[in-house]
């Protein structure tokens, strides 16, 4: 079984790939944008339901520091970009004004300092690769949530240094609950909940060490956290909010389970090694592996992600998309483009998903027809099979 990718939409980037990171398309349906980070500046486009460009809404908001020192997030109706960087949380809105900004302790390991601005430390060698958090607004845009590092001037004592999950207003950057991370992080991502404000979730990188997942929920009064110590990288959540995507820290398996970290029987667990068959001259690795998951993808419904091995697959050959079906009710099965792409695939909703060029010029959104086509060529698939049930949640923490 084989599916065939369908073409709907090819975007240029907003500026040249030499000059930036990638496009990538944000938002929910209904909301979509097409963004885009230079050193100067965040540029952001909205994409119209038929993903075409609507170059009379383009917003640029100015970045107050290079691209590689934070990260950053858009506000659903793009008022407000928040610049997540290496000693402040900054938001711009759509004016270029500064709308606010929270300062907090230095994302540089060893660095003990809390700096008043970029500049401090703009040309210190030490300084060149920090760490980093990240920042994401619920779904209604009213909050932000804000991975940082301690301390937080006028918050807490000056030697808390433990890192921080913060709850802030959008509007104003006012602080309305924290919670302790509980990690010793080299990144981060949010991924929030697509239909319920009041939660998010936060996905933590540590190195070698770990992958650690924390779940919030806000309910304007107090936070409550579960945290998830499964060691997974937290990717999608489905349009319902019922059910989360992860891959393991070591790549050898994709889970869907449910968003709360409540053990259930029709959780899905897919181990490479037994669903994915490797190129015929692929050799394994080091670690006996010729073939495993990369950390991307996403739900295209409800009931279908898209999962990639890309990385691993391009030592012999094009790298390979999967659908995979929620409900175990078809085999996994690999998708095959009109022409080679590049990279991974980023599952929109809708029934789409897309891929960056390999330039980085241009993304190409694509879509399934509606039946998976079976041509008997069963090459490279194998029926999943299944680990079902597991618990993920060891305790809660609030704080206000």
């Amino acid at each position: 079984m084989i599916a065939h990718a369908q073409l709907i939409a090819a975007i240029p980037a907003l500026v040249p790939p030499v000059n930036a990171y990638g496009p990538s398309i944000i938002g929910q349906s209904g909301q979509r944008m097409l963004a885009q980070r230079t050193d100067n500046e965040l540029i952001v486009c909205t994409v119209g339901s038929s993903f075409q460009l609507d170059a009379t809404a383009q917003v640029r908001f100015p970045a107050p520091w290079p691209r590689r020192r934070g990260t950053w997030a858009v506000s659903p109706d793009a008022s407000l970009a928040i610049f997540a960087g290496v000693h402040a949380l900054r938001a711009v809105d759509s004016s270029g004004a500064l709308g606010w900004e929270v300062h907090h302790g230095c994302w540089e390991g060893s660095c003990r300092a809390t700096h008043n601005s970029y500049d401090e430390y703009a040309d210190l060698k030490d300084h060149r690769y920090p760490k980093r958090g990240s920042a994401g607004f619920s779904v209604d845009g009213k909050t932000l949530w804000a991975h940082v590092p301690g301390p937080i001037p006028g918050a807490w004592p000056r030697s808390d240094t433990w890192e921080k999950w913060l709850v802030l207003s959008a509007a104003d950057g006012r602080m309305l609950a924290w919670a302790e991370a509980d990690a010793a992080s080299e990144g981060s991502h949010h991924l929030p909940h697509p239909t319920d404000p009041c939660q998010m979730g936060l996905s933590i990188g540590e190195g070698q060490d770990g992958a650690p997942v924390r779940w919030g929920h806000w309910d304007g009064k107090s936070l409550a956290v579960h945290y998830i110590d499964d060691d997974v990288t937290l990717l999608s959540v489905s349009p319902s909010g019922e059910w989360v995507m992860s891959v393991s820290h070591d790549q050898h398996t994709l889970t869907i389970r449910k968003t709360y970290g409540v053990p259930a029987a029709d959780s899905l667990d897919l181990d490479c090694t037994s669903v994915i068959r490797p190129f015929p001259q692929a050799q394994p690795g080091n670690d006996g592996r010729s073939a495993y998951w990369d950390w991307a993808g996403g739900f295209i419904n409800e009931t279908t992600v898209v999962g990639s091995t890309a990385e691993s697959d391009r030592k012999w050959g094009e790298g390979r998309h999967w659908l995979i079906d929620n409900l175990g009710s078809h085999p996994v099965t690999q998708i095959v483009y009109p022409s080679p792409i590049s990279g991974r695939p980023t599952a929109l909703g809708g029934g789409a998903w897309y891929t960056v060029s390999e330039a980085g010029d241009a993304l190409q959104v694509w879509a399934l027809p509606p039946e998976w086509e079976n041509t008997g060529d069963e090459a490279g698939v194998v029926t999943a099979s299944t680990t079902r049930g597991f618990a993920i949640s060891r305790g809660q923490h609030a704080g206000q």
